[in-house]
């Protein structure tokens, strides 16, 4: 709306052509989404204990995590709707990208409101079976990354980008675009919904990875930067930093009432929403393999379920004490700020790594 409005107005007064501008418009992103989020934190955590939305703790969890039973769910409601409204305030809504992560947010955000609420009112942590919640989360991720490569107006928008080497683009078919696409997607949706386990634990690394994706798409949207890194130009990238400036200032909002001891629960209408939106940008960047890397706290969470899992199956012994991760070291004795902090230093040295290999071409 702000983009129309200096547009607009510019005429009146030049003065207002600043409201054009990507820096202008990230930070007033920012701050839009975060003033609603702290503003409008307690009004929301009020309302979903008057409905009882309620955690319910598995029973086989840690027995530390009984005491968070009773706490407000759902919480990832307040994220959404901040990022949602900041978004169509303050973003270039005529920007095919910012219509894709919107979308993303609103059809990941209805599976787990889905899941939460099917969880609520059976009053135990089974919502949506895990067959349900794969195959909407496919379905509204196919459509994202079918539109993307049909709507690519550029061959970079459909290449495949290999980190270290200049200029070196792979081509993609339309069924291996959109099937590798799609598993980014879903697969960050679910590495993301099994670390928000502890308070904190999933909306920092969250927070961190939007603002590294966000300079990735200021860098690929600015022809001199994206020249100078040996990055494609994707002309139109650029306006992906005031969505990802507003899901920063959301997600801080929300940490400040999800911090230990959390007030409040993202729910899975938060985390499953909020790593189908990251996986969508860098699915949009065509850097998959780097938000691999700055993603590795999520990467490891998945990968020490799918370690316990097969190694129970064909071993008959657990790996682990507890998975996801972080319940093996809950169990080994560590305190939860202690393990929720460290994965936090883990998550940015992992973005430094990844953002060097930019300039490691």
């Amino acid at each position: 709306m702000f983009e129309y409005l200096g547009t607009a107005l510019v005429g009146v007064d030049p003065g207002f052509d600043v409201l054009r501008y990507l820096t202008v418009r990230t930070i007033g992103g920012t701050v839009t989404a975060l003033l609603i989020s702290i503003l409008f934190g307690p009004f929301v955590i009020n309302l979903l204990k008057k409905f009882q939305f309620e955690q319910h703790v598995r029973e086989h969890g840690p027995k530390s995590h009984y005491k968070k039973t009773g706490t407000p769910t759902m919480g990832g409601l307040l994220i959404l709707l901040s990022l949602i409204i900041s978004t169509l305030l303050w973003a270039d809504l005529s920007n095919r990208y910012i219509w894709v992560v919107l979308f993303i947010t609103a059809a990941f955000g209805f599976v787990g409101f889905l899941d939460d609420y099917k969880k609520i009112k059976s009053k135990s942590s089974d919502g949506l079976t895990s067959k349900q919640k794969i195959i909407l989360q496919t379905f509204f991720a196919f459509i994202a990354s079918a539109y993307l490569y049909f709507s690519a107006e550029t061959s970079p928008e459909t290449a495949f980008i290999v980190p270290f080497y200049k200029d070196l683009l792979i081509s993609m078919s339309p069924f291996l675009f959109i099937f590798a696409a799609t598993f980014v997607v879903v697969g960050s949706s679910n590495a993301v919904n099994l670390t928000d386990g502890l308070d904190g634990l999933a909306i920092m690394p969250t927070i961190l990875i939007a603002g590294a994706l966000g300079l990735i798409a200021y860098g690929m949207g600015n022809i001199v930067i994206a020249e100078y890194l040996y990055l494609p130009h994707l002309e139109i990238s650029g306006e992906l930093i005031v969505f990802c400036g507003a899901l920063i200032g959301s997600g801080i909002g929300f940490l400040w009432y999800n911090t230990y001891p959390a007030q409040i629960f993202m729910g899975d209408v938060g985390s499953l929403t909020l790593g189908a939106i990251l996986g969508t940008i860098a699915v949009i960047l065509r850097h998959e393999l780097v938000f691999a890397i700055m993603a590795g706290v999520f990467v490891m969470e998945t990968l020490s379920v799918a370690i316990q899992v097969i190694s129970f199956k064909l071993r008959g012994k657990r790996v682990f004490l507890m998975s996801p991760i972080h319940h093996h070291f809950e169990l080994k004795g560590w305190e939860e700020p202690k393990i929720i902090v460290r994965f936090w230093i883990i998550t940015i040295i992992l973005i430094l790594i990844a953002l060097a290999t930019l300039k490691i071409r």
